[in-house]
């Protein structure tokens, strides 16, 4: 287990030791979240980075990575826990079959840990191997304000309720990080019990170092004319912009091509791993393509 970090640069170090490159901001508001132990609430684009930083902080850290993914309908018993009726109901029949069950304290078994199905929530309010869990609670924005107000709870004093349990709490308080990609607005009272980022693209220079951290196969030229081609790319009126994920992405795809340089035919071969979407991708294939190739080299010359 590696100890938290006591300040900005050794943040800085911790992330770049799991090849994740952010700047001094974001590093900042993570040292602050570890210090303070405050949740801390990333809002930006799909595929900016913003899970993996939970990633290589519990990494980093040598902690557990504990996730819960949200979803539309997303409620407490698939957050916090769940009873194994299949198992209850075995206990219920071997004890009807011995015959003079005792009514109450067969109850009072069957709602048991023995009987506990833990669920992320629950999982991480318990101690754990190697220190607090990273509690990642990723695309927060998929669920309704009724599953947000329960969390409440949980961001504020760090303990779950369970009717048949009580309150549990955790011994120490799990590092919690919360993604939205802002398809709608999480409310304010949410947002107050955590220190908040908003994790935007990168420029050019952050991105080639993201791209030579994670593809570091690629060559100077063909990285630069990757991340050139992404930054312009996103210029342009799509549905769908493409992110850090897809700018690493389409690098390995062109390593695993063994190509060493853009082509208006290599790009329209592979323009799939950087756009999602069809009507994005028939916008671009053939003369835009090509006209934004033409850009990038004649920007890069010029650098």
């Amino acid at each position: 287990m590696t100890q938290v970090p006591e300040s900005i640069d050794a943040v800085e170090r911790l992330l770049a030791g799991q090849n994740y490159v952010c700047g001094r901001a974001l590093a900042t508001v993570v040292f602050l979240s570890l210090k303070l132990d405050r949740p801390l609430f990333l809002e930006g684009e799909a595929g900016v980075g913003k899970t993996e930083i939970a990633k290589a902080i519990a990494a980093g850290l040598g902690r557990r990575l504990i996730r819960l993914q949200c979803y539309e309908g997303l409620d407490a018993a698939s957050a916090v826990c769940d009873w194994n009726f299949a198992a209850q109901m075995i206990a219920i029949r071997t004890a009807e079959a011995g015959g003079g069950a005792d009514r109450d304290a067969l109850r009072a078994e069957l709602f048991t840990e023995d009987y506990l199905i833990e669920r992320p929530l629950l999982a991480a309010m318990r101690p754990q191997p190697g220190g607090a869990p990273v509690l990642l609670i990723d695309e927060l924005d998929r669920t309704d304000e009724p599953f947000e107000a329960f969390l409440l709870e949980a961001l504020s004093d760090f303990q779950v309720t369970i009717p048949e349990l009580g309150t549990i709490r955790a011994p120490e308080p799990p590092i919690v990080i919360l993604t939205s990609n802002r398809t709608r607005e999480v409310h304010d009272a949410l947002k107050r019990r955590c220190l908040y980022h908003w994790v935007d693209y990168p420029d050019f220079a952050r991105e080639m170092e993201i791209v030579l951290a994670r593809a570091p196969e690629a060559t100077e030229r063909l990285s630069r004319e990757v991340v050139a081609f992404v930054q312009r790319l996103r210029t342009e009126d799509l549905f769908k912009k493409p992110g850090v994920a897809e700018t690493i992405d389409w690098a390995k795809c062109l390593l695993a091509l063994d190509v060493i340089a853009l082509s208006p035919e290599v790009i329209a071969d592979t323009l799939g791993a950087i756009l999602k979407y069809q009507d994005d991708i028939q916008k671009i294939t053939g003369s835009p393509a090509k006209q934004i190739l033409d850009e990038v080299r004649a920007g890069l010359a010029a650098e």
